[in-house]
């Protein structure tokens, strides 16, 4: 990799670490900053949305009522996977939540699955065929952006909440928030405790995403830096073998994540349905 070889371990990871912004080269220096757009982030979270929405539609078009194929076996397993664990944690209507948890696990693998592209894919080939800057920083994975998976997990937040409403109704989910799990005296306790728990469940929920596809993306750019920038013989062999070791043992990571995070939204799906 040439820029291995014109840059340090360290600078290299560092540009690799780098999103595609709307202010250009500028990176973000501060940990909150709201004028920054990550449209590396956006584009292929749509792209794998798409995907996604592609692929289930060409699996209700070619369903058949007969003997069904390889590709309508594969889906029909994994809706009857996900609409059974939807049944037994959400006790309501699950005729929208079941494909919701569908919708998520899908789109969640779809964006893991990028993490297989090899990691100068983009700034050592696509970019100068296409004509564009190689050092222009672009990361593909989205679920290694904490801003897209607090973004999805926000998501989840608002229908948790949507449903405490809609099941409890306004005055008893007021009720709950102040009431339980130390009853009405201790009201101001049971409200801190409660948005304690709504903010905890919202973070954990992306950070957790995230803390394993960033481990997985920057193991990746790890041994791309220090063995393929030694430019020797064995540093060659090396980054092939601990690459595709790192590979097959990211092969269970990649749709693990997608159904740990699946199936907690199944579950907060489920407390929301349930009343103290």
């Amino acid at each position: 990799m040439s820029s291995a070889e014109q840059v340090t371990p360290s600078e290299y990871i560092t540009h690799h670490l780098g999103h595609l912004t709307n202010h250009g080269h500028h990176a973000q220096t501060s940990l909150w900053d709201m004028s920054y757009l990550n449209i590396d982030t956006v584009i292929w979270s749509v792209v794998c949305g798409l995907l996604g929405s592609i692929i289930m539609y060409m699996a209700a078009r070619k369903a058949t009522s007969g003997v069904p194929g390889r590709f309508q076996c594969a889906v029909e397993m994994l809706i009857e996977m996900v609409d059974n664990n939807a049944k037994s944690i959400v006790h309501g209507n699950t005729s929208f939540i079941a494909p919701m948890a569908l919708s998520v696990f899908v789109w969640v693998l779809l964006m893991n699955s990028l993490d297989f592209l090899p990691v100068d894919l983009f700034s050592q080939w696509l970019f100068p065929v296409l004509g564009l800057d190689h050092e222009m920083p672009h990361r593909v994975v989205p679920t290694a952006d904490l801003n897209g998976t607090l973004g999805i997990s926000i998501g989840i937040f608002g229908l948790m909440m949507y449903y405490s409403f809609k099941i409890k109704g306004v005055g008893g989910f007021i009720k709950e928030l102040f009431s339980a799990p130390f009853g009405p005296m201790m009201f101001p306790f049971n409200f801190m405790l409660n948005v304690v728990e709504y903010a905890a469940k919202t973070f954990s929920l992306g950070m957790r995403l995230f803390g394993n596809m960033f481990a997985g993306e920057l193991l990746f750019l790890l041994i791309a830096a220090l063995l393929g920038a030694s430019g020797s013989l064995f540093g060659g062999i090396g980054h092939l073998v601990l690459g595709s070791a790192w590979s097959i043992f990211h092969i269970l990571i990649v749709p693990l994540q997608a159904f740990i995070f699946m199936m907690l939204t199944l579950v907060y799906m489920g407390q929301a349905h349930e009343a103290h």
